[in-house]
């Protein structure tokens, strides 16, 4: 099998848009969740906060591609180009059969999907479309529009699979790579905030109400005093390639994606399963071939719904004990979905290589059903050499990325 590292990283999330960003922010403990006046004017939504992207330049992007992006594309796209010059590549040469794609999301645009059903609903006509309307919603826009961006002529994937649709993204490329069937992707995800998703939730009483006029403190996985997520949007990407490659070029390197595992709960629609989320954690751990003791990290998925926090709580408990740190960097972000896996895979990175773990901010009283595992609540001065990476769906879909140390 062969072996896949990191060559460049792209990412805009609440709490930066380059990988120096995010890394200052972890280490200060910097949140990125605002107040949002907006969602006053919306009747019966509770939550009034969220993370957002600042600085993202749609004009960066051509005419040509940006006309059949939404926001959630353009966010993927401003990743992937960063990602790619990070890597030293020209993005004009990436049309080799060899290099592939591979690229998540929720959903398509929520704004440009707003504007569509408005104008059906409303006035009943198609008369002043945009032809380019449903390039900007269809489930695969990420995918689809980096592909054309980038003249991509491997494989492509898109999964589309809630809160684990980038590390699928990730996972799958990896497996590409691994198996020999490409030796380059460009791999990651991305959502666009928008008051629909954040409706949704509250519908199902899981967003994060009690802390309006304190955002900052809004977000707080495995905390007795949180009530759910906070909505946010974020899009990263990582170039994965194979290793010889990636030395023959004398490219840095960030890090090596060691085992991957995704599998299905075959449980229930929403509601989380411990037992689905050890199985998919005890599969990664399998695929590369390492015991618990090896992980010296782990980077949560720990929304902050109360549900799904304790479940993850039981699963590692049941695995690691309280021997492995544990912190959920959502804390900082906020849930931005289907852009979380790859974002937080870059946060993993960024702590493996400046050797330090964050923390989960706002943890002031671990809910008495999470305790057991050991909770990170301010920065460690550790180097981490695996760290494990959860991400967990509706639909019973779970994913765990193992990232390590490159080490030669």
């Amino acid at each position: 099998m062969k072996r896949v590292v990191v060559t460049g990283v792209g990412v805009y999330s609440p709490i930066g848009t380059s990988y120096t960003a995010v890394d200052e922010s972890l280490r200060n403990r910097r949140s990125g969740i605002r107040y949002m006046p907006e969602f006053e004017a919306l009747d019966g939504i509770n939550s009034h906060v969220a993370g957002v992207v600042e600085g993202a330049d749609p004009m960066r992007i051509a005419r040509k591609y940006r006309r059949s992006m939404g926001r959630v594309a353009q966010l993927m796209a401003l990743a992937t180009m960063d990602a790619v010059a990070d890597a030293g590549l020209d993005p004009d040469r990436l049309s080799d059969p060899r290099i592939g794609l591979s690229m998540g999301s929720t959903m398509g645009s929520g704004s440009a999907l707003e504007e569509i059903f408005l104008q059906f609903a409303k006035e009943r006509t198609v008369r002043g479309h945009k032809s380019t309307s449903f390039l900007q919603v269809m489930s695969h826009t990420c995918a689809a529009n980096m592909a054309l961006m980038f003249s991509i002529r491997g494989r492509i994937y898109a999964p589309c699979t809630a809160c684990t649709s980038s590390s699928q993204a990730i996972g799958f490329a990896y497996e590409a790579i691994q198996a020999g069937y490409q030796d380059m992707m460009l791999a990651g995800g991305a959502e666009e905030m928008h008051w629909t998703s954040v409706a949704t939730f509250d519908v199902m009483q899981g967003t994060s109400y009690n802390f309006n006029d304190r955002p900052h403190l809004a977000s707080r996985p495995f905390d007795a005093d949180r009530t759910g997520l906070v909505v946010a949007d974020g899009s990263a990407c990582v170039i994965l390639e194979e290793l010889e490659r990636a030395k023959s070029r004398g490219t840095k390197i960030y890090g090596e994606i060691e085992a991957f595992h995704t599998n299905s709960d075959g449980y229930h629609m929403s509601s989380p399963s411990t037992d689905g989320m050890r199985a998919c954690m005890e599969g990664a751990l399998a695929a590369g071939g390492l015991s618990p003791k090896d992980i010296d990290y782990i980077n949560a998925h720990a929304t902050a719904t109360p549900l799904g926090d304790r479940a993850e709580a039981g699963a590692i408990r049941a695995i690691f004990e309280d021997k492995t740190p544990v912190s959920s960097t959502k804390s900082y972000t906020g849930h931005t979905f289907g852009a979380c896996g790859a974002i937080e895979t870059v946060f993993s990175l960024a702590m493996i290589n400046k050797g330090y773990l964050a923390p989960t901010l706002n943890l002031e009283s671990v809910d008495p059903e999470c305790e057991g595992i050991d909770h990170i609540t301010d920065v460690r001065d550790v180097a981490p050499r695996r760290i494990m990476s959860n991400n967990f769906a509706f639909g019973g879909v779970n994913t765990s990325l193992v990232i390590k140390k490159y080490e030669g």
